[in-house]
């Protein structure tokens, strides 16, 4: 609905679907101006939603950005790469750049694109509400975080969050990551090369002294999704666990994201024997890894991106707060089993909190969040459900969402090659 308002959306387009919400680290944008949302409360399932504003197609050459105004991993994006009929749909969201020789350079903005996206996004649900259609989800809650724009729907019992990202997507593989196709990888023999650089992303975000309005991030989003295939379970069962443990105790002041955690487990399986990762009792072992991992980057104010090594992700933090959390993660190595079960029994009281408000939406005629209150044109919560199986039963695999413009009440999925 949004690409029939004004066309600027790609008509053929692929949205990746990933579980989880962005401020779980799902994509590596580490937002200041996200707000806080509270499983339970807020919503029951959360997910990031990636959607391709442009497309751009590189015959099998290697992409080269403009980085000459950037920090590693980050680019700004010219319009000159694409055809006239882009750039006129598209000048509204660029910022202009005059040069001596006369000649105007329109460098695609992040904020300005994540600006129109919120705006369309609110007409069309605005069109949504004044005329409901039978099956339509339910809208609880919008709101624009940065360049994220968030919302709530409600669909039967279930509230689901999905984090919505407006991206470029590249088919193909960036210059500046091309060294890292030379080195030697755990998922070597495993999978294809082609499945590992099949495409990246430009996502809405910008270095710590970057230019908002010009510098988007580079994202392997598509990559790692092919690389978890390659990751034993035990090895992910304490990556969960790590992350369950790390996300609230050093969430403040900001420093440490569950992206970071992830880097630092897709470099442990480099530097690992494969037998050894291939243990499956061994969780405990991992998870001791992973936080032993953790302080020493910490310590060291050093963790280098997995597929652009050269660009430090921690080079920017302080003194003060790099000791602040390296004390607070001393505290979990020194007993990481009551760190667990603490995080546990969060997750424990979230759920009962869900439960606790869909039962009280049941008993009374009030709408709320949990309830279609009786209105037998609200959908039930079998799509929602059967969302959350297709994503529990795939892990590591790439969920891809296919939505037809004429005909948004009927998207399907594909998961790997196969479609749903």
């Amino acid at each position: 609905m949004v690409q029939k308002l004004d066309q600027k959306l790609p008509v053929a387009n692929e949205y990746l679907l990933l579980s989880g919400g962005v401020r779980e680290g799902v994509v590596d944008l580490d937002l200041d101006e996200l707000n806080v949302y509270a499983r339970g409360t807020d919503y029951d399932m959360d997910f990031t939603l990636l959607v391709p504003a442009l497309k751009l197609h590189d015959r099998n050459q290697p992409v080269t950005l403009d980085m000459r105004h950037s920090a590693l991993c980050h680019s700004w994006l010219s319009l000159r790469l694409f055809d006239e009929g882009t750039i006129s749909k598209w000048k509204d969201c660029c910022t202009i750049v005059d040069h001596i020789n006369g000649a105007t350079n329109y460098f695609f903005s992040p904020t300005k694109v994540a600006d129109w996206f919120y705006d369309s996004i609110s007409i069309v649900l605005s069109e949504i509400q004044k005329k409901p259609q039978r099956g339509m989800p339910k809208v609880e809650k919008v709101e624009k975080n940065g360049t994220i724009i968030s919302i709530i729907l409600g669909v039967g019992s279930s509230r689901m969050l999905y984090d919505i990202v407006p991206v470029v997507s590249f088919k193909g593989w960036p210059a500046v990551a091309q060294s890292w196709l030379m080195e030697n990888h755990f998922w070597d023999g495993k999978i294809t090369e082609e499945e590992v650089i099949s495409g990246f992303y430009l996502v809405p975000a910008c270095s710590y002294k970057g230019k908002k309005d010009n510098e988007w991030r580079l994202s392997f989003a598509r990559s790692e999704v092919q690389l978890k295939k390659c990751i034993s379970s035990s090895l992910m069962q304490a990556y969960q666990a790590c992350k369950a443990i790390i996300i609230k105790l050093l969430s403040r002041p900001k420093a440490i994201s569950p992206y970071h955690l992830r880097s630092m487990m897709l470099w442990a399986c480099d530097r690992l024997p494969a037998n050894y990762l291939a243990q499956e009792d061994y969780a405990a072992h991992f998870l001791l890894g992973l936080i032993d991992d953790l302080q020493h980057c910490l310590v060291n104010k050093m963790c280098p991106n997995y597929f652009i090594p050269q660009c430090n992700m921690l080079e920017h933090l302080s003194e003060e707060t790099v000791m602040l959390h390296a004390r607070k993660l001393s505290s979990v190595r020194s007993d990481p089993a009551e760190h667990l079960r603490t995080a546990i029994e969060h997750v424990k009281a979230a759920n009962r909190l869900t439960l606790e408000l869909q039962r009280r939406g049941s008993t009374t005629n009030i709408p709320s969040p949990q309830s279609d209150g009786g209105d037998p044109n609200q959908p039930d919560d079998r799509l929602a459900k059967k969302l959350q199986q297709l994503v529990t039963e795939n892990p590591g695999k790439s969920i891809s969402v296919f939505i037809n413009p004429d005909d948004v009440t009927r998207p399907h999925f594909r998961i790997d090659d196969k479609f749903f």
